[in-house]
């Protein structure tokens, strides 16, 4: 049986989706109801799918393109299709309008997931008549290149959608987790939170610059959580693992934990600060260019993660 799947609004997300879907076989049909996106959106996937076969991450570049095709009205886009992926604004209104439009076209046995970063799936799934088959599958960005997705339904989804939106995205070469129970932000965006939390009032307080930060993550953290997440590290920091590594530890982080910041660390005085040690912003031109920069690493990354899977 052919393998469709719906990708909703063609902006960076969604496109990215279109190719990871490509790669694994599938038919992309690629909707959004901005013309000028749309029409952009094939020559960007090309070009980047021409760049992840250099990187040995695509063996035919050309073939996955073409599995790519552009819908015009989302009714050809949805209809038939196995799995649908939502990509618009993060506002719950426009998630409600396009999950009812969605949930009325799609068959009756179709998986539709939204890419939200926070937003329930409860708060814009509830009046549907096919609610019990959505959820969130929220992806990282780039999703091409960075493979988990959280998998996190309403209380009303059906526990067999989850299982196969697991084994859906299992086989088409991202990395699922679930979130057993809804919480805003998922479980990403809490972890990133905590540590921005942290660095925003390192930085703010005047303790270290943000150039230090970041090399404490890239050149530190960072490098054991390429391929080990906190548990998996702490299980090696203490020669009884993490009952050991807790027993040493735990009063450090106690003490952390109860020394919280003295005010918000995302106010507006506090981000000033912040921004002033980050020096002069970014001009469109060289962001676009450290976006490549990063997208190149991350080829890289993903090709050495690829080819030492299996040690």
């Amino acid at each position: 049986m052919k393998r469709v799947a719906a990708i909703v609004g063609a902006g960076l997300i969604g496109r990215a989706w279109a190719m990871v879907f490509a790669r694994a076989g599938w038919q992309a049909r690629l909707f959004d109801s901005a013309p000028a996106q749309l029409a952009a959106a094939q020559g960007l996937i090309a070009s980047s799918l021409a760049e992840q076969e250099k990187a040995g991450v695509v063996g035919d570049a050309a073939a996955v393109a073409a599995r790519v095709s552009i819908s015009q009205r989302l009714d050809d886009a949805v209809a038939g299709a196995q799995w649908v992926q939502e990509n618009l604004p993060e506002h719950v209104d426009v998630k409600r309008e396009a999950f009812r439009a969605i949930d009325a076209i799609a068959d009756q046995d179709a998986i539709v997931a939204s890419s939200t970063s926070g937003i329930r799936a409860s708060m814009f799934t509830q009046d549907l008549p096919g609610r019990a088959r959505c959820l969130v599958a929220h992806p990282v960005n780039p999703p091409h290149l960075i493979p988990v997705v959280e998998l996190s339904g309403a209380p009303w989804t059906s526990s067999a959608i989850i299982e196969r939106a697991h084994a859906v995205m299992s086989g088409i070469g991202q990395v699922p987790i679930v979130v057993k129970r809804e919480i805003e932000g998922f479980i990403l965006n809490r972890l990133q939170g905590a540590l921005l939390n942290e660095a925003m009032r390192l930085v703010g307080e005047g303790y270290v610059s943000p150039e230090d930060v970041d090399k404490t993550v890239a050149d530190g953290l960072g490098l054991r959580w390429s391929f080990m997440g906190p548990f998996a590290t702490i299980e090696l920091n203490a020669p009884g693992g993490v009952v050991d590594y807790c027993a040493r530890y735990s009063g450090i982080y106690r003490a952390l934990a109860a020394n919280p910041p003295s005010a918000d660390v995302w106010d507006a005085a506090n981000v000033a600060r912040v921004a002033a040690g980050l020096g002069k912003p970014l001009d469109d031109a060289e962001r676009a260019r450290r976006m490549e920069w990063r997208d190149q690493r991350l080829l890289a990354l993903s090709s050495h993660k690829a080819a030492r899977a299996k040690d």
